[in-house]
């Protein structure tokens, strides 16, 4: 084998492992660039309730992404669901995932989607944090910390002024 072979070789072989340490990189480096969380919370629960709800807005990543599922320790097994109006009715349903487009922003909120704890082991004491693990198609898991407290039923956006109902009791 002539020199020039041997150092062509040895030039693609040094390629060859730079590509493949590339590619074992690019999971982790994309990590980075994965569904991210804010504004987490969930209702304060009472002895003996058997269901909750969690709420966030989750923004999307540099490519869309779904939530799959939910886990959390305090709970039997949770669950994504959407309410909406049927009729006069409103209706809650399990949902088999929830769609996170690339960039964009999902509320999970009261009245609209939002995660189930099913089957509470214990209260969802107000001033604590609960733990629960997202999974994502692509993103995988990660844990977010839910802060326990009240919030109105339909959230931020349901506030109003009360003034002016004069003698109204609420």
């Amino acid at each position: 084998m002539s020199a020039t072979t041997s150092r062509l070789q040895s030039s693609f072989r040094r390629q060859l492992v730079a590509l493949a340490l590339a590619g074992c990189a690019w999971p982790v480096l994309a990590q980075g660039t994965g569904p991210k969380v804010s504004d987490a919370w969930a209702r304060p629960t009472v002895q003996g309730q058997q269901g909750g709800g969690g709420f966030m807005t989750i923004t999307g990543g540099a490519v869309a992404d779904r939530l799959v599922g939910a886990r959390a320790a305090v709970a039997e097994r949770m669950e994504l669901h959407t309410m909406a109006m049927e009729g006069n009715v409103m209706r809650m349903r399990e949902v088999p995932a929830i769609d996170v487009p690339a960039g964009g922003t999902v509320k999970l909120a009261p009245g609209g989607l939002h995660l189930m704890f099913m089957g509470l082991k214990q209260p969802l004491a107000n001033g604590s944090t609960v733990p629960v693990t997202l999974r994502f198609e692509k993103a995988g898991e990660m844990t977010v910390e839910l802060k326990v407290m009240p919030r109105p039923m339909g959230g931020a956006e349901a506030r109003h002024d009360h003034k002016g109902h004069g003698g109204h009791k609420h």
